[in-house]
């Protein structure tokens, strides 16, 4: 435990943005401002090639502080909802791998976070949704985008309009989550999926994580002219010289990338 609510802590290559509020990891505005500045941080840092999203052992977090939420009136929330909604983003634009790893409750603000990654590997004992219903208000921080968009929009309205509970295995079932472990596998594993990215070609990882992401919101032949505008500009990147040049010299994956 720290006395600072979340950290960037960086280890050969990889970052774990992790959140550190006891007792259930509640999301207030101050936590979710320094989620911000921290994926901010991540996406600007060189010696980082990924990164790991995580809480505790036992709550990855809980949602919303709902105390500080409940004295807001319309005009308040309508003027912080943006930066709310920013913080998050600026977590799915890192522009690098991002991994969630979820022991426990991954609630409201908690299950909206974790979406916010590439992958997520879940412990057995993993619980996410979003009961915002059931306060008399809706996901605000993306859920009923991004939850529709990665299990589709039945199952995300059923999941929202019941504010239920979905355990680790049906979230597996429904591509909820990517991987389920025995919890204490969890942050290794989720470490060393980030740790194979370090020494990678960081401009085409991140050519294609953006293609991904915004031909995910077009048509297909917007998409498509998205992913052929990145794939010809990476033919003006040392990095493509050098893993054509190590293809053809000495087979796949040896290359060595600068990241230019």
């Amino acid at each position: 435990m720290s006395d600072v609510p979340v950290r960037l802590e960086v280890a050969d290559g990889v970052a774990t943005l992790r959140i550190d509020r006891p007792k259930v990891n509640a999301l207030n505005f101050d936590v979710q401002d320094r989620i911000a500045a921290a994926a901010v941080e991540a996406s600007e840092r060189d010696d980082i090639a990924a990164v790991v999203i995580t809480g505790g052992p036992k709550v990855f977090a809980a949602g919303a502080d709902i105390k500080e939420m409940a004295a807001l009136d319309h005009a308040t929330m309508l003027r912080r909802s943006q930066r709310l909604v920013s913080s998050f983003a600026a977590v799915a634009r890192i522009p690098k791998p991002t991994v969630a790893a979820v022991n426990g409750y991954a609630l409201g603000g908690g299950c909206e976070l974790a979406l916010c990654a590439d992958i997520r590997i879940a412990a057995e004992d993993a619980t996410f949704g979003q009961p915002e219903v059931k306060l008399g208000v809706i996901p605000g921080l993306g859920g009923t985008q991004r939850l529709a968009r990665l299990v589709g929009p039945s199952r995300a309205k059923e999941i929202i309009f019941t504010g239920r509970m979905v355990g680790a295995e049906e979230a597996l079932a429904i591509g909820l989550v990517d991987q389920v472990l025995p919890a204490a596998d969890v942050v290794d594993t989720a470490t060393a999926w980030a740790r194979q990215f370090v020494g990678g070609a960081t401009l085409a990882l991140r050519a294609a994580k953006e293609a991904i992401d915004l031909g995910s919101e077009a048509d297909l032949a917007t998409g498509l002219e998205i992913e052929r505008q990145h794939f010809a500009a990476l033919f003006g990147t040392e990095d493509q010289v050098i893993g054509m040049k190590s293809f053809m010299e000495q087979g796949p994956g040896k290359a060595r990338f600068t990241g230019r």
